[in-house]
């Protein structure tokens, strides 16, 4: 309806930014309005879009979304362990760069219960680098 009353791409893409902004969609709606609108695209002779390139971008959202929950959670965690021990080690800020979700999982918990740096670290979810 926006391309019927002439609205170029980036008004329709600026609106779609405040309209994420105040509220959050479901994903399958979310989905199906990107569907549509990409179809309209494709009708009205813009840069159309492959199936393979579709999956890719859906790939790339998927993996973007798990890293960045990854990074938010390495974060987090980070700043929980300095309040809690005080400043890091680098062998503690590389464990923390480097780690998979379940780590970091792991070492949440152990934030709460564990009485020192060292033993945050010494769960089933990753072994401890040695320190330097």
């Amino acid at each position: 309806m926006l391309y019927k009353r002439h609205w170029d791409k980036q008004r329709v893409i600026d609106l779609f930014t405040i309209v994420d902004w105040l509220m959050t969609l479901p994903a399958w709606l979310e989905t199906k309005i990107w569907q549509e609108m990409e179809t309209i695209e494709e009708h009205k002779n813009m840069k159309y879009v492959t199936s393979v390139e579709r999956i890719g971008i859906a790939k790339g959202r998927v993996e973007g979304i798990a890293k960045g929950r990854v990074e938010g959670e390495s974060k987090l965690l980070k700043r929980l362990l300095e309040r809690r021990f005080g400043a890091l080690p680098v062998w503690a800020i590389e464990l923390l760069s480097n780690a998979s979700e379940p780590a970091l999982e792991a070492w949440g918990e152990a934030v709460l219960s564990a009485p020192t740096l060292d033993a945050v670290f010494h769960t089933a979810a990753a072994p401890r680098k040695s320190k330097e």
